[in-house]
């Protein structure tokens, strides 16, 4: 298998894990309960192990847009910055999706402030891109797909 593919499959393996396990701690700094897993399975009607399933899915198809899509190949050189950038993309089209979902099915309730929620979200996919951006490396376009120079 490919390196890139493994790579991929890696980064977005560690980092959802390591956004789901600050998402579980989150509550601990005063921000309200956030359960993507539940929130996915709850709107579906499916069993919480298939909102695990679907919640680490996700977040492989979204390493494997930071290792194809080339964005950040030569216009930041911060591997962390790198990260926050594309985790902030990510949030915003979480957002997006997640409007499109609650439009065609039953959202849960959301507990606590919006606010709140949204900085914790926001938090939990920076941290998530910069753990993607770190595992990943600078393994991304090394075939000069996207080379500019």
């Amino acid at each position: 298998m490919n390196s890139k593919i493994q790579k991929s499959i890696l980064a977005g393996i560690i980092g959802t894990a390591i956004m789901t396990v600050v998402m579980m701690v989150a509550p601990m700094m005063g921000i309200p309960k956030m359960s993507p897993p539940e929130m996915l399975s709850g709107m579906l009607g499916m069993p919480v192990f298939v909102g695990w399933v679907m919640h680490f899915m996700i977040g492989i198809m979204f390493a494997f847009a930071y290792t194809y899509l080339c964005i950040f190949k030569h216009k930041i050189s911060n591997v962390w910055l790198k990260g926050a950038v594309f985790g902030i993309i990510a949030f915003v089209f979480a957002q997006i999706m997640m409007a499109i979902m609650g439009a065609m099915m039953p959202m849960p309730k959301m507990e606590g402030s919006m606010m709140l929620t949204m900085i914790g979200s926001l938090m939990g996919h920076i941290i998530f891109g910069m753990a993607v951006a770190k595992t990943v490396g600078n393994t991304y376009c090394a075939d000069n797909s996207c080379a500019t120079k």
